[in-house]
């Protein structure tokens, strides 16, 4: 039973996609393609470099959470950074391209000259893993060839047209980082949306300052604008399973438990179990080579690493 996987954005959140994956390798699915956005490019370079779940999540437990967001001297203009990251990545992924990889993968990030969704799935891994990771305002944008490339969570959260050119025939599963919009609002979101050590009352006070409310108005507002993304997008790309892990509860750049969000993560997967089944049989197998003759997938947009 093989599959293809688009993994979504949403900051921390994404340490659930390695859940998701350990459920779906439980159930007998082989993932043959991954397409990410964000954390999901992050998780799925990782994956596609043929790092185990097991090696995912001892990897992202011993991250020094106050160093995953640092900024580095050479940084662009943003709030924060992505320095733990990057050392991360270099660290398990030196100098490997997508050429070097088992199986198709490939990345989404925005060209901020031109507006334009861009596909990554040449040269370095690293680099273009950081390029989807840049999002607009918080973490600085990235040179890659001739363009400078930021968060493709922008205008493509959860890739599953990407997922789809790099495996037509097979069903794509989108993991999903948020919950459709609530009736209701939501006013359970912290005053901050990322970890600043110190004592609570410390925190609170500077929760309360006019610079750090600006910040977290400006992070729930990108937060609402990929939520309105995804929905709009998982509509027209209508991928043949979506699973959404229950995480809305953490936010995108905050406090987080490593445990805890992969156990969300599988017990997810899990539950998708009769949609992933409906998804494989030959009916729908049928009608996805039927749609595919009728309708070739369009080559998204794509830039050459190393022009």
């Amino acid at each position: 039973m093989e599959i293809a996987l688009a993994l979504g954005g949403g900051g921390i959140r994404g340490l659930a996609h390695v859940g998701v994956i350990r459920s779906l390798e439980s159930l007998g699915y082989k993932i043959r393609a991954i397409a990410g956005t964000s954390a999901g490019s992050i998780v799925g370079a990782l994956y596609a470099a043929s790092l185990t779940t097991q090696d995912m999540q001892a990897i992202f437990n011993d991250i020094v959470p106050d160093r995953m967001f640092a900024r580095k001297i050479e940084d662009g203009p943003s709030l924060m950074g992505l320095g733990g990251m990057e050392d991360l990545l270099h660290q398990v992924l030196g100098n490997r391209t997508f050429e070097d990889l088992p199986f198709p993968f490939a990345t989404a990030a925005v060209d901020t000259a031109s507006g334009q969704e861009m596909m990554l799935h040449h040269g370095n891994l690293v680099q273009a893993v950081l390029a989807s990771s840049a999002v607009p305002g918080i973490f600085p944008p990235r040179q890659i060839g001739p363009a400078l490339l930021m968060d493709g969570g922008v205008l493509d959260p959860v890739p599953v047209s990407i997922a789809r050119w790099l495996a037509p025939d097979l069903p794509v599963v989108a993991v999903v980082l948020n919950q459709p919009a609530p009736d209701k609002a939501d006013t359970s979101h912290p005053l901050l949306p990322i970890p600043i050590p110190g004592p609570t009352q410390l925190v609170e006070q500077i929760s309360r300052m006019r610079l750090a409310q600006a910040f977290s108005v400006f992070s729930r507002s990108l937060e609402i604008s990929s939520l309105m993304m995804t929905e709009l997008r998982l509509q027209i790309d209508r991928p043949d399973v979506i699973i959404r892990p229950m995480v809305t509860d953490y936010s995108l750049l905050g406090h987080y438990n490593v445990d805890d969000l992969v156990s969300r993560g599988e017990k997810a997967g899990l539950e998708a179990r009769a949609s992933l089944e409906q998804a494989v049989s030959w009916p729908s197998a049928l009608a996805r080579k039927l749609r595919s003759t009728l309708t070739p997938e369009p080559e998204p947009v794509n830039h050459d690493l190393n022009a």
